[in-house]
């Protein structure tokens, strides 16, 4: 069974006044483990240092770097304009300004750049270095070259020169403005209202539908029906309760679930909580059995004698899987298909998310929820940030603060913001089980005291993974279709973890990749398969559509809302009270 936050007993009196001690030091520190950094650059210093090859190595390659400098400095000054030596990450939109291309901008680029390859050639793996402590310190030298970059100070950035010669210095009056807005809201812990149009229930999350059920971690939204006839298996959505439900229920251009309901599908939705301090001790298992246990027991009282399509989304998909394995082992046959939506079920290759995490980092981020009962959202959204700081921090800072520019808003950055906490108990139990210990996908993961296999699970599924996905890597999703036996579609769609996932029709630049496994066949690696699997232009979504009608039996009379005399009667309109908790 997984373990609990705190151990039923301590032999050591002094234990609490540890964690509390700690806890207070992980806030202060945004619950970063400097213990755990600190391993990392002993153990990355400690084998460079008995690894003399490499340092000359090093020492060749900081050579070569410095001579094409040296070489690009000399033409650009005699004014040939040359061609730079190094180019920016794919990723990396810092330096698209033209005024890059000057000098002696150019200069001080290309030396940001040189440096931060030599860093990524000395971070690569060492003989007998754990792979985790290299990975890990090429993002701490990361972080730090984004913080030390060119484009985050005025006197080294020519778009905020340039800007700055043009406003006469309004865009940094404005900037300052921002700083002084964001240092408040950081301080009083409060967020800024959506911006006009952006209103959730209004114009976000308003699809027409019912709160039909509600307990005090989920609430269940049933979405009223736009055709006639409906398909007679209703379609289960389980959402991550690490963001808001309506990531999948956006704009009605973008909506997942609205366009569902249009393709005649009778939708329900879970809408998990905002857990407070008082709910510090769900657990994972109360998210299975009294969140996706308690929708399937409603919608079969509502949609009587039908399975269901149930489709998980990220932790949402894996939670899924959890409760379809233990169906499965226990002989409930009420799953018409499982559809797992950038999820993953085996944690060894997770992504950068696995940097944060060892018995250090996690043990200190435990201390950290139990002093405060939950995991904050401004520690999670850090975490997240960091992985893509050069984006997602600096960028964001040198056009907000050096540019006076505004965030522009959108549909996905408002719900971006909308976080939600993690209860401790939940949270730490999904750090260890799952992410440090992979209990899910090697058979050890015990529900009610017995193993679940996924294997067990033998219902159609359609897993779907994004090319550019830095939470959930579309190998990792892949491996799906190692741990399972069942009919298999897997989908590999342009994007990242988000982006890929709303992928409307219509939507341009989106293609995909569609992929057949039955029950008898071999396995087949993601190389192999990415490269035998041809490209598709266009949206997955209507083939996700077409498999749901090819695995439901026929077409019906949309179902009632809700069902009074079930004991589920219609507690509201949808998008419900859960959704505006903060």
């Amino acid at each position: 069974m997984l373990p609990a936050v705190v151990p039923q007993s301590d032999p050591h009196p002094y234990a609490d006044l540890d964690r509390a001690l700690r806890g207070a030091y992980a806030v202060a520190t945004g619950g970063v483990s400097p213990l755990a950094m600190m391993q990392t650059w002993t153990d990355w210093a400690l084998h460079m240092a008995r690894a003399p090859g490499r340092q000359l190595e090093l020492a060749e390659h900081a050579g070569k770097n410095a001579a094409k400098l040296m070489g690009f400095a000399a033409r650009t000054v005699s004014g040939t304009a040359p061609e730079p030596p190094f180019a920016p990450k794919a990723y990396d939109h810092r330096f698209t300004d033209p005024g890059w291309k000057k000098p002696p901008f150019c200069l001080w680029q290309q030396s940001f750049l040189a440096t931060q390859d030599w860093w990524d050639h000395a971070t690569e793996g060492l003989r007998g270095l754990h792979p985790q402590d290299s990975d890990r310190a090429r993002f701490l030298v990361r972080q730090m070259l984004d913080m030390a970059s060119p484009s985050n100070f005025p006197a080294t950035n020519p778009e905020i020169i340039d800007e700055t010669v043009r406003t006469s210095g309004r865009n940094l009056l404005e900037g300052l403005s921002h700083v002084a807005e964001d240092v408040l809201r950081t301080v009083t812990q409060t967020r800024a209202p959506p911006p006009d149009g952006y209103k959730i229930g209004t114009d976000l999350a308003c699809t027409p539908g019912k709160v039909v059920y509600r307990n005090d971690i989920c609430e269940l939204l049933q979405y009223s029906p736009q055709t006639d006839r409906v398909q007679a298996e209703p379609v289960l959505i389980v959402p991550a309760w690490i963001m808001k439900y309506y990531i999948l229920d956006l704009s009605p251009k973008n909506s997942l679930i609205n366009y569902l309901v249009g393709q005649g599908f009778t939708v329900f939705a879970i809408s998990w909580c905002n857990p407070s301090a008082a709910q510090r001790d769900l657990s994972l298992e109360d998210y299975r059995l009294r969140g996706v246990m308690a929708a399937i027991d409603a919608i079969n009282a509502i949609v009587p004698g039908q399975k269901i399509h149930a489709n998980g989304y990220c932790l949402g998909g894996t939670i899924l899987a959890i409760a379809a394995a233990t169906m499965a082992r226990d002989s409930d046959d009420r799953l018409a298909s499982v559809t797992l939506m950038a999820a993953q079920l085996d944690f060894s290759e997770a992504g950068e998310l696995l940097l944060f995490l060892d018995e250090s980092q996690v043990a200190f981020l435990e201390d950290m929820m139990w002093a405060q009962g939950y995991l904050d959202r401004p520690q999670m959204a850090r975490a997240f940030a960091s992985i893509r700081a050069e984006d997602l921090i600096w960028t964001r800072a040198v056009r907000r603060y050096f540019l006076g520019q505004d965030d522009l808003p959108s549909d996905i950055g408002v719900w971006n913001a909308d976080t939600t906490r993690m209860p401790a108990l939940m949270h730490s139990e999904y750090l260890r089980g799952l992410f440090l210990e992979n209990r899910l996908s090697a058979g050890r993961f015990a529900v009610e005291g017995r193993v679940i296999v996924l294997k067990d699970i033998d219902v159609p599924l359609f897993v779907i993974a994004t090319e550019s996905d830095h939470i959930a890597p579309w190998k990792s999703v892949y491996k799906t279709r190692l741990f399972t036996d069942a009919d298999l579609t897997f989908v590999l769609t342009k994007g990242g973890h988000n982006g890929g996932i709303l992928s409307e029709p219509g939507h341009p630049g989106r293609h995909y990749r569609i992929g057949h496994r039955a029950p008898d066949d071999l396995y087949v690696d993601p190389d192999t398969w990415f490269s035998r699997t041809s490209r598709t232009e266009g949206s997955w979504w209507p083939q996700w559509i077409d498999w749901l009608a090819m695995h439901s039996s026929d077409k019906t009379d949309p179902p009632r809302m809700a069902a009074p005399d079930k004991g589920f009667p219609v507690l509201g309109a949808a998008p419900g009270s859960y959704v505006l908790e903060r």
